[in-house]
């Protein structure tokens, strides 16, 4: 199913795109680490919160790959977008290791730069359907389900057996 968006022009589009990088900025680089040059955002941070902080941060990396699909980012840029959020998120489950990757791995950033590089390109432009979005959006939080059930239902199973 293919939802018809009026294309707005790339000046429509930059407050859409400022917002974006602001979320993407807080997400990846608002803190900076003193006495370096280095910044981390509060998605590792979030991270660090067992269960839900990993989560969250994919819920608001996702709402950034949401959005890029509004602008009519064709399917190629957002399943890239996709696989840096399942990334994110998937190595970012593992306890301190993942934090430490989610810091340097930047899915935001990354993402924002797709976007702005579709955006200056217009010609490359096609439009996006909403059956993708959703199938995109919909396997990265089952891949996240998954990765995260399975070691719980075999920790589980392994305490059953040695009671």
């Amino acid at each position: 199913m293919t939802i018809m968006i009026k294309q707005p022009t790339t000046n429509n589009q930059q407050p859409q795109v400022d917002r974006l990088r602001s979320l993407a900025h807080l997400l990846d680089d608002a803190i900076p680490i003193p006495g370096t040059n280095y910044r981390v955002g509060i998605d590792p941070i979030l991270g660090l919160f067992p269960g839900i902080g990993d989560y969250l941060g994919m819920i608001l990396s996702a709402y950034i790959v949401f959005q890029a699909f509004r602008m009519e980012v064709p399917k190629e840029t957002l399943l890239r977008m996709g696989v840096n959020v399942a990334i994110d998120t998937l190595v970012g489950i593992v306890p301190v290791l993942g934090d430490l990757f989610d810091a340097g791995w930047k899915a935001n950033q990354k993402n924002i730069a797709l976007v702005e590089s579709h955006l200056d390109s217009p010609e490359n432009r096609q439009q996006s359907d909403l059956g993708f979005i959703l199938l995109l959006l919909g396997a990265l939080v089952l891949a996240v389900v998954v990765i995260t059930v399975v070691p719980l239902i075999i920790i589980a199973l392994f305490l059953q057996a040695i009671n």
